[in-house]
């Protein structure tokens, strides 16, 4: 059964302080229109800047998820995205005054409680769902860290959390339906272990903390001078219980909130995929980093199959792009190894380029000598030149440069290639390069057949003088 996109019916703000920046700050909600998904725009920033919710632009995920696109960022935005993506509201414009969003009470619920406010309206156009058709997952070993997406036909998140601790141990919350999200997970908060205070307070960090918006986990028995110092530092007097357990400022709202928490921030991560998900979501031990690590996987999945569906078939008659000419001021590559001819098309995204076969290539001779095939390993090597313009062109003094390999993942060869064969080479970014850290997408064709795909990972290196 189809479902349509939504938005909100009319615009709804709070006000509230940052958890870490204490600052304080407004939130409005507004509606979209259908395909906008979730962005955030910096009102107090000369131009109001608008910050796109998506993977891509995550920069710092130490404690809360951080977007930074251009000059502007907004920090700790998954309990607001969380809120968004339980009720089921596709697109929305979040105006903020600060450079972080407030906290809340430390759960989603108070978000909720605006977006019903305003209402949710249903738009004409179709929800864009993007149905997990193979396993996705993320792992950090060194952690134990998991965290996988199974195809199924709608939404579910199972979360497992291990603190190795005697009084949080290990916890295990579920949502089976994301209709079940506002009473069984919005409502859950955001929990600190209380030997962690006193450090993030010294790091300037949780400024906008103040013991009612977090649950807060005492391991073991602490002296009432030591309470009553750090109930002082948080302006929170008054607080007498300090056997191992919960801090009696507060009681929780499940007996197992914290995981119920870990799955909201995992909710909110996840919408910056930028379009709702049909998968099973299961995670151990997860957190910020890994859970929009898995986000960007998923992206990196959907920007895959998109190219899949264009296929750069060559047109003689259009004019080249670059040259071999112009091609040797970019590669440092010379005979026998420059494996790239001419480039048809070049975007700061993509790019498109041709490797011409010929008989006369020597490796032939060997590989093999009763049926030529062009060499794997030099087909994966034009793909990653190609790549490697792509990088380069948008590098100032390029020829003070060169990329090299750190990863390839997924290489799949479909066909093979022979003596006189045309190579199209398409690449595409996969996510903005950061830190000279390359990602990109290649598929290499001959006509309309694809030959070879994978996924290449390179790092930029300035040259030795």
């Amino acid at each position: 059964m189809s479902q349509k996109q939504t938005t909100l019916a009319k615009e709804v703000s709070l006000k509230g302080k940052g958890l870490h920046s204490g600052i304080d700050v407004t939130v409005t909600f507004k509606p979209a229109p259908a395909n906008h998904g979730y962005k955030f725009c910096r009102t107090d920033l000369p131009g109001s800047p608008v910050i796109d919710a998506v993977a891509d632009h995550v920069t710092e995920t130490s404690r809360g998820t951080t977007l930074v696109q251009g000059e502007a960022s907004v920090a700790t935005i998954e309990h607001v995205l969380a809120a968004f993506y339980g009720m089921r509201v596709d697109n929305a414009l979040i105006d903020i005054d600060g450079p972080e969003a407030p906290i809340m009470g430390g759960s989603a619920r108070m978000f909720v409680e605006a977006i019903k406010k305003a209402g949710i309206k249903v738009l004409d156009e179709e929800r864009n769902y993007y149905v997990i058709k193979e396993k996705i997952a993320f792992s950090d070993e060194e952690h134990g860290v998991d965290l996988i997406i199974y195809p199924d036909d709608h939404f579910s998140a199972h979360v497992l959390i291990d603190y190795n601790s005697k009084i949080l141990g290990n916890q295990y919350a579920i949502l089976n339906h994301i209709d079940d999200f506002e009473n069984e997970i919005a409502g859950s908060r955001t929990f600190v272990f209380f030997h962690e205070l006193e450090p993030l307070f010294r790091m300037g960090l949780i400024k906008g903390g103040d013991m009612e918006n977090a649950v807060v986990i005492l391991e073991r028995e602490v002296e009432q001078e030591e309470i009553d110092r750090i109930a002082k530092m948080f302006n929170k007097p008054g607080i007498t219980e300090h056997h191992a357990g919960v801090l009696n400022n507060t009681k929780l709202r499940y007996p197992n909130e914290p995981a119920r928490h870990k799955l909201l921030d995992l909710m909110g991560d996840l919408a910056l995929v930028g379009q709702p998900l049909k998968g099973k979501v299961v995670a151990t031990r997860p957190g910020h980093y890994s859970n929009t690590r898995l986000a960007r996987l998923v992206r990196q999945q959907i920007k895959r199959q998109m190219t899949k569906k264009e296929i750069p078939l060559l047109d003689t008659t259009k004019p080249a792009v670059m040259d071999i000419q112009q091609i040797k001021k970019l590669l440092p590559h010379r005979f026998p190894f420059l494996m790239v001819d001419r480039i048809l098309e070049l975007t700061d995204s993509h790019i498109i380029g041709i490797k011409n076969t010929t008989y006369n290539e020597a490796f032939f001779q060997g590989h093999f000598e009763q049926e030529h095939v062009f060499p794997g390993v030099l087909l994966v090597e034009t793909m990653a030149q190609v790549g490697g313009i792509l990088v380069l062109s948008n590098v100032d003094e390029p020829e003070k440069y060169s990329t090299y390999f750190l990863k390839i993942d997924r290489m799949k060869f479909k066909h093979k290639v022979i003596p006189g064969d045309t190579i199209v080479v398409r690449s595409d970014l996969i996510e903005p390069i950061r830190r000279n850290i390359v990602i990109m997408y290649s598929q290499a064709f001959v006509g309309e057949k694809l030959v070879a795909e994978g996924e290449m990972t390179a790092q930029v290196i300035r040259n030795k003088q």
